[in-house]
């Protein structure tokens, strides 16, 4: 019985050992997605591909390459359909004895619902808008409780664009429509306007960050910095439209369907403090009846039994899991307009709360209008290069 209690005490130790969840990369990283994300792709863990994937292909979405971000977004969303199917690893990650860090990423909601969201944008500037749409209600199945029907996705954008795609195909997207504007918080949508042939999508500020608290570190929270763009403005021919506020991500990652949500990984917090106690107890008791003769053997079963707990509290990983596609924007914007065929040079001015113009975040972008009846995508982010040539 001594020899076992030495072995489990050794266990205890040997548990705590190599806790930490932040990630460890063989090779330096720079700060730049579009240096870090191929290396890491190809050689950092196999659990983060897709979070560098993610941030790979927003990173060239704002330099204007489309076909890379093609590529990066193809590849994480069918990973996203597997880890909802039979993913070891996303099995393994819900069990008690591993932690969050561990899985497979795939992201929290608002993430998965920008990747579809960045793929529909890429299928419309491909002239495939049937697709577009498909990504968007896509999107939307990430926001949704498909299972329990307790919430249903509320992104204004998401039920916008599919009625406007449905509308372009000769559809009827009114109740895509009425939905977007029974979502609208910010901003109400305009009515459609079909003969529109030029389509900006339109992002600014900082996106939300994730961290955790609690006495575990198990509660997963969220923080954003305050965005001085609150909207946009383009201009283009004398015309000047308004791309105004109609989604925020940091209340999509904070909010299910409106309602606040407790980011905590509730049943591993509370498995790791009850048998945690439940063991400093056992061992303090064991402790004292392996001191007296008459109960030494009952002693060291309950404080082998202490052990046991202690090992398994050690062993359980209830930490948030803090991987976080950084990159993302707060705000997420829309405005279309009617150009004639030719050149034409757009200008995106981001403004203040005050509606004051941010100039040093201008944007510039330059098109070539073939046929009036092909819509013209444009995706404009106040982190964009500038000029864009499209």
């Amino acid at each position: 019985m001594k020899r076992i209690c030495c072995s489990l005490l050794l266990g205890v130790v040997l548990s705590g050992a190599g806790c930490a969840t932040t990630t460890r990369y063989s090779f330096p990283l720079t700060g730049d997605p579009l240096v870090d994300a191929p290396r890491a792709i190809v050689e950092g863990p196999e659990r983060d591909r897709v979070l560098w994937q993610y941030r790979g292909a927003l990173a060239a979405m704002r330099t204007g390459d489309f076909d890379q971000a093609r590529v990066w977004l193809d590849d994480a969303l069918l990973t996203i359909g597997g880890v909802f199917g039979p993913d070891r690893d996303a099995r393994r990650a819900r069990g008690h004895f591993r932690e969050e860090a561990k899985k497979t990423f795939i992201g929290e909601p608002y993430e998965r619902v920008m990747a579809w969201y960045y793929r529909g944008i890429l299928y419309w500037m491909d002239g495939e808008p049937d697709n577009a749409r498909a990504c968007f209600r896509s999107a939307q199945l990430q926001d949704a409780d498909t299972e329990n029907h307790e919430y249903a996705s509320d992104y204004v954008l998401l039920d916008y664009l599919d009625g406007l795609a449905t509308a372009k195909l000769a559809g009827d997207g009114s109740d895509a429509y009425a939905r977007a504007l029974e979502s609208a918080r910010l901003s109400k949508p305009p009515p459609y306007e079909v003969k529109d042939n030029v389509l900006l999508f339109v992002e600014f500020g900082p996106g939300p960050v994730k961290y955790a608290t609690g006495e575990h570190r198990e509660e997963l929270r969220f923080r954003v910095e305050t965005s001085q763009v609150r909207s946009a403005v383009i201009r283009a021919g004398g015309r000047a439209v308004d791309a105004p506020r109609y989604d925020d991500l940091y209340y999509q990652a904070t909010t299910r369907g409106g309602r606040v949500m407790d980011h905590v990984l509730a049943n591993q917090a509370v498995f790791k403090s009850a048998t945690g106690t439940a063991g400093d107890a056992a061992l303090i008791t064991g402790a004292i009846l392996a001191q007296r003769r008459q109960t030494q053997e009952a002693g060291l079963a309950v404080l082998a039994a202490g052990l046991i707990g202690k090992i398994v509290s050690a062993s359980t990983r209830p930490e948030a899991d803090t991987r976080c596609w950084r990159s993302l924007p707060q705000f997420l914007s829309f405005a279309s307009l009617s150009l004639p065929p030719g050149a034409h040079e757009l200008r995106v001015e981001f403004r203040d709360a005050g509606g004051r113009v941010l100039p040093w975040l201008g944007k510039t972008v330059r098109l070539e209008i073939q046929d009036t009846r092909s819509d013209q995508v444009v995706f404009i982010s106040d982190q964009s290069s500038t000029p864009l040539i499209l």
